[in-house]
């Protein structure tokens, strides 16, 4: 259905006469008395009865009136859904308990009155897929992957450097350290099963055990974090690999460790992706804001893997 007829009856029956809608229009009355004649056509039924003081609308006309005012309700909210500035803002953050969604939310305190959608897609090529496509407006992301370079129209800039830590049950040997070296960590067993081949941190993790000779396990089903805090409190000769910003919560008798690891401290590269010709309003001012308030990179005694996005 036309919503521009839907608009010249409404206006018409507000007005109650054609010449008074022409006007609000700023169309002619012969338009006016065009449109809705198609709209009567294609309902099938009289909409108008002319009287001396203009047009009144019939049985039909008023049963209509309600569902024309929420077909042009409806159409409004439709555009406004698409419209640049007007429709959230969708980022994707990879999972709900990491960094960038600590990132989103800082970003969310700070400004309240954007409206956010926040999604969570598996790796790399399905985020910037969604950036190409529009589907969503900005990723966090490790970039770029060794052999597979950014599109061209893709942009990143690097936001937060975020420091691993070894967590360890209360058993383990390393339980009691403040802190420990890469150099320590070498014979030890670190057990992460979330790592999927291919995938953006799968090369970091990758350069992390070629360049220091770490020990890292994928092995076995990723039953989600809960069950590698329970594996890994109750088992000690398995220690992981956890991020300095990841937030979980474990029983306090499980006696988890979360220890900095140091001489160098892996750091694991947070960028934000964007499509180049975006052009909704709150991206500009996300990024903005992620450049304020986010500490520097590359500090000294911090290592990243060759291939990271520099700064």
């Amino acid at each position: 259905m036309d919503l521009d007829t839907v608009r010249t009856f409404v206006a018409a029956a507000d007005a109650g006469q054609f010449r008074e809608a022409a006007a609000e229009l700023a169309v002619t009355q012969q338009a006016v008395s065009k449109r809705i004649a198609a709209l009567e056509r294609d309902l099938g039924v009289r909409l108008f009865t002319r009287t001396p003081r203009g047009a009144e609308l019939t049985i039909d006309g008023q049963a209509f009136l309600p569902h024309a005012r929420e077909l042009l309700r409806v159409g409004e909210r439709a555009v406004s859904s698409v419209r640049t500035g007007r429709r959230p803002l969708r980022v994707d953050i990879i999972a709900s308990r990491g960094a960038a969604s600590g990132l989103m939310r800082a970003f969310h305190r700070a400004h309240p009155e954007i409206d956010l959608d926040v999604v969570m897609l598996f790796d790399i090529e399905t985020a910037v897929a969604a950036i190409r496509s529009g589907e969503i407006d900005a990723s966090f992301r490790a970039v770029g992957v060794p052999g597979r370079p950014l599109p061209e129209d893709v942009e990143a800039v690097r936001v937060l450097d975020e420091p691993l830590q070894l967590l360890t049950g209360p058993a383990h040997a390393l339980a009691g350290a403040r802190s420990v070296t890469v150099a320590q960590l070498a014979g030890h067993r670190i057990w992460m099963p979330g790592i999927v081949p291919g995938t953006e941190w799968a090369s970091y993790y990758d350069d992390l055990v070629a360049e220091f000779g770490v020990t890292i396990e994928a092995t076995g089903p990723n039953f989600g974090s809960d069950a590698l805090l329970d594996t890994v409190a109750d088992t000690p000769a398995l220690a992981t690999f956890m991020g300095a910003h990841t937030r979980l919560v474990w029983p306090a008798g499980h006696g988890l460790r979360r220890i900095p690891v140091t001489d160098p401290t892996p750091v694991y590269p947070h960028s934000l992706l964007w499509h180049r010709g975006n052009p909704h309003p709150a991206l500009a001012t996300l990024r903005s804001h992620l450049a304020g308030t986010v500490p520097g990179h590359d500090a000294a005694g911090t290592w990243t893997p060759d291939w990271v996005l520099p700064r």
